[in-house]
């Protein structure tokens, strides 16, 4: 029985930005999808503040935090010690565990006596998303009796085996010791002091899980979502005689354009198959040889980015969704693409392999690159010759993901998880292709 007083919640969401990617757009979006079934306030940093309200949201709702010298300054040395900002992501964890707290310090300096009065029935810490990530103000909250609930968290998955070479190209030098993480003063008792744990992949439940305790009040929501306003229903396609693929993601190696490219090609000559790869970065040069060594110009189109708003429009054009990425934490392309009627086919690994049904896509088992890259060859010819599968396929995506998918559904599940924090509803259970406690 959910209650229909809307609880009154402090929002902790550090990165939420209408305007960005990744983190920063869920911690918005879920933020703002939760004002329809909670009074909430946004807690977040002041860099966020011009783009959050030129975005609608209102000004007497948003709790600006200036934290901007301290991330900033870790911001600069982990760039520094990445050579750039789009590899090394285990090395700017690591410098923003340090920044983080400082924020949260500032936070309740700034809400101290809003909080001791009643002001709020519970906090919320949305983002960061990290496990790593301890929370000062768990303590404190504990002491004066509000309830503290953590999530969605995710990350930290594993490199799968045999891809080492990738991981070093990657410069994920510290993952080899990530797990010296699990040392993070205040970590542990963060964990302990929450009311809830809201945990988005099967490792991050491993993970955290170790104890009866942290079992009773942990709940799996995966952490991503589509927004029906950017991805509205798709219109029915014509028939094709071409199998339509589409790819998009960073152009570096772990997330397998090159892989998709090779896996292709029998398809791609015999003009059996399209191929869009949307992106870039550094294997471009490398795709762009291979489309001209093998004359697939009028075949493969190599767009780069396209902005976010337009990118439906351009996936609409396809009939599947290809990628081999090997390490995805989230996986939310793969849900915008299966929002759009796109089936899926997928590493068989982390992420994306948690938020696809049986009967949405396919997924693709390996051990090594030349195994993933065999693997997708045979299930792309099979999908070939059978396209009214594949439209069959991508119609269940569809209908999955919008009924469970979307920031207004995300909203409601994490009102469930209110309501049983509060304790004015049982522990809810939610319709996922998957679910850490129902594992053997």
């Amino acid at each position: 029985m959910v209650s229909e007083h809307k609880p009154r919640v402090l929002v902790i969401a550090e990165a939420a930005n209408p305007r960005l990617t990744s983190v920063a757009l869920i911690g918005y979006s879920l933020t703002n999808a939760l004002r329809e079934v909670a009074d909430v306030q946004l807690a977040t940093e002041l860099r966020n503040r011009d783009s959050i309200l030129e975005a609608g949201f209102p000004a007497d709702q948003l709790i600006p935090v200036d934290n901007r010298k301290m991330q900033g300054l870790a911001f600069k040395v982990a760039k520094f010690l990445r050579g750039g900002e789009s590899l090394g992501w285990t090395i700017y964890s690591a410098f923003y565990n340090v920044a983080y707290p400082v924020f949260e310090r500032k936070l309740w300096h700034m809400l101290e006596s809003r909080l001791k009065s009643g002001e709020f029935d519970l906090v919320h810490r949305v983002t960061p998303l990290s496990p790593t990530n301890a929370s000062p103000i768990a303590k404190r909250l504990k002491q004066i009796g509000v309830p503290f609930i953590i999530g969605p968290l995710n990350g930290g998955v594993p490199w799968p085996a045999g891809f080492d070479a990738i991981r070093r190209q990657e410069k994920e030098w510290l993952s080899y010791v990530r797990g010296a993480y699990k040392f993070t003063p205040g970590l542990q008792q963060t964990r302990d002091r929450a009311s809830a744990l809201i945990l988005a992949s099967g490792h991050t439940y491993g993970e955290v899980v170790t104890t009866d305790a942290r079992r009773e009040k942990a709940i799996y929501i995966p952490e991503n979502a589509i927004d029906p306003a950017r991805f509205p229903m798709p219109q029915p396609k014509a028939p094709s005689k071409m199998l339509k693929l589409a790819f998009v993601g960073r152009l570096v190696p772990y997330k397998g354009a090159v892989t998709l490219l090779e896996a292709a090609l029998p398809l791609l000559k015999s003009r059996r198959a399209q191929l869009d790869i949307i992106g870039d970065g550094a294997e471009m040069g490398r795709l762009k040889e291979l489309v001209a060594q093998h004359q697939l110009e009028s075949c493969v189109s190599l767009p780069g980015w396209i902005a976010h708003e337009k990118l439906h429009e351009r996936l609409c054009a396809s009939d599947v969704f290809a990628f081999p990425s090997v390490r995805e934490f989230g996986g939310g392309v793969v849900l915008e693409a299966m929002a759009l009627g796109l089936a899926p086919v997928i590493a068989d690994y982390a992420g994306p392999t948690e938020l696809l049904p049986d009967d949405c896509g396919w997924r693709v088992k390996f051990e090594s690159a030349d195994q993933l890259r065999a693997g997708f060859t045979e299930v792309l010819t099979q999908l070939a010759d059978q396209p009214e599968e594949v439209r069959a396929a991508g119609d269940r995506a569809c209908q999955f993901v919008r009924a469970n998918f979307t920031w207004p559904a995300k909203a409601r599940q994490i009102r469930a998880v209110y309501d049983w924090t509060l304790q004015s509803a049982h522990k809810p259970q939610f319709a996922f292709a998957f679910n850490p406690e129902h594992r053997a």
